[in-house]
């Protein structure tokens, strides 16, 4: 009788001790599942603005032990933005668009759908394509689950977005909504995590850029020297730091104090010169050059604008590469779009007469619309190249005078007046922009920012501006730099070559006869114009 009870005895603690087993691991796995990943992405986040490379070693080898496939989308991102860091935007595109494959990733929850086109906007905002994040954002922003979500992962991105949206309407000098916009990215930060602290001083630093922007000095100034203040107690946080002496140091600069300017800058890039912060870098090295210019120390000049034009010539190059492999797998990716609904089509076909029919009919209905496009595109097509004919007939002694009015008439009404005044409008808030100071600026990478025809834009170019592209592009340069000539008394001790080179012209020469056929003086007879008014 004994042994039997010892024997239940034996089997209950048995029992109990399995079931305790059990159960932690039950706890042992929901933990790691849940907030591990969250510290881990953390840390990963944190690595991103201490050392790209570091963060990319770091993040690679997290991604090979985990199969979460929105743990794993997270991670590429951070991934692609530490390549971006580093200026090298074709590996930063190649990182955004490792993801699943669409038969693998049909149930996608909300946040990965969010996650996915924030991931979009932002490589587009890094490649210079600006309408193309615009459009991004602006529908994101609209929707009010994403805007009312409490959501940690949800909020952290809106605040992104919201960012996003303020740097672009920097871009367009709209500085008011901008600080505005960082105001809303501000309200969905909080303090739980190292990545919410940095998106925090990221609208810090921008903010303070905005506020000089509009000369409201002292804001500025108490503003970047509380946020200095902060980042060097901190350890470990060179981007940001770098970031915002180059900041002060433009105040500085302003103030024609260009030997504390070049100690701010100086203080930024030795805490990243061994560091591949390269966009950060490309910013020094241009306000060293310029500062010292500025105090005509032409050998620290010369140093430091060959390594601004060389290192801007290498993110330049990677930029058009960029783009050129974005453009690539978007269409790649709505050619899998397409064979993935043909597909689904097909699986469903064999299910029900009534589906059966209505996919027939629906591919009829969806050829007969392609098939109509292409005749569109197609008369496009023959339209255009007999307009080029025809101009090439135009210079030739054969042409018959009254075929080339009626031609002429054809070509006024190619455009539409609604699309004529679109154009028109998207090319005076490109006016307002600084954008054409851009070296590689070209009709292509208009047309590609502003989503337009590139022979629309052109043609309304030259209807309304009354020159061709290039000539557009060049007046809006010289009125620029005459302006600043005019305001800016710095620019009076400036070369001619730092002038054109600023101006966004290849050389010296081409700035000098262009500057003259718009002003009808030479550079230096303008420049001497405008000193003798001053002194006056």
């Amino acid at each position: 009788m004994k042994n039997k009870l010892l024997f239940r005895k034996m089997i209950e603690n048995s029992g109990r001790f399995f079931l305790l087993i059990f159960t932690f691991c039950v706890l042992l796995i929901n933990g790691q599942s849940g907030p591990d990943f969250t510290i881990i992405a953390d840390k990963a986040f944190q690595k991103l603005y201490q050392n790209p490379d570091d963060c990319i070693s770091y993040t690679q080898g997290l991604l090979v032990s985990d199969q979460n496939i929105e743990h794993k989308t997270v991670l590429q991102n951070i991934i692609s933005q530490a390549f971006a860091m580093k200026g090298d935007y074709m590996q930063s595109v190649n990182s955004f668009s490792q993801k699943e494959n669409p038969d693998q990733n049909q149930d996608l929850s909300y946040f990965m759908q969010v996650f996915g086109d924030y991931n979009l906007a932002d490589q587009y905002q890094n490649l210079g394509l600006y309408n193309q994040s615009k459009k991004i954002i602006a529908h994101l922003l609209s929707e009010q689950k994403l805007l009312k979500s409490n959501d940690p992962k949800l909020r952290i991105t809106t605040a992104k977005l919201y960012q996003l949206q303020a740097l672009n309407l920097g871009i367009n000098r709209d500085y008011p909504n901008a600080l505005n916009n960082l105001d809303k990215s501000d309200q969905y930060i909080s303090n739980d995590n190292e990545e919410n602290k940095i998106i925090k001083t990221e609208n810090r630093i921008f903010r303070s850029s905005y506020l000089m922007r509009q000369n409201r000095l002292t804001e500025y100034k108490k503003l970047i020297e509380n946020i200095i203040s902060d980042l060097e107690k901190q350890q470990n946080q060179p981007f940001l730091l770098s970031l915002a002496y180059e900041n002060l140091s433009r105040y500085y600069f302003l103030q024609q104090d260009y030997k504390t300017s070049i100690q701010k800058l100086e203080l930024g890039l030795s805490l990243i010169e061994n560091l591949p912060f390269n966009n950060v870098k490309v910013k020094i090295y241009e306000s060293l050059s310029r500062s010292y210019f500025a105090l005509h120390d032409d050998i620290k000049y010369h140093q430091y604008n060959k390594y601004y034009n060389d290192l801007r010539t290498k993110t330049n190059s990677n930029t058009r590469e960029g783009i050129r492999y974005i453009v690539k797998l978007m269409e790649n990716n709505q050619n899998k779009s397409l064979e993935f609904e043909k597909q689904t089509y097909l699986k469903s076909f064999w299910t029900s007469t009534f589906i059966l029919s209505f996919i027939i009919i629906a591919l009829l209905i969806y050829f007969l619309i392609i098939k109509n496009k292409n005749k569109d595109l197609k008369k496009q097509f023959d339209f255009f190249e007999k307009q080029s004919n025809q101009q090439k007939q135009i210079i030739t002694p054969t042409v018959v005078l009254p075929k080339s009015n009626s031609d002429a008439e054809k070509t006024s009404h190619k455009i539409s007046k609604e699309k004529e005044e679109e154009i028109l409008q998207k090319l005076e808030e490109f006016e307002q922009s600084d954008r054409y100071l851009n070296k590689n600026m070209s009709l292509s990478m208009l047309s590609a920012q502003m989503e337009i025809n590139t022979k629309y834009l052109s043609e309304v170019i030259n209807n309304n501006k009354e020159k061709n592209f290039n000539g557009y592009i060049n007046k809006l340069r010289i009125n620029h730099i005459a302006q600043l000539l005019r305001t800016d008394s710095t620019f009076l001790n400036y070369k001619v070559s730092y002038l054109a080179e600023y101006s966004g012209f290849s050389s010296h020469s081409a700035f000098t006869t262009v500057f003259k056929s718009v002003t009808g003086m030479s550079p230096n007879a303008y420049i001497q114009e405008i000193s003798k008014s001053k002194a006056s």
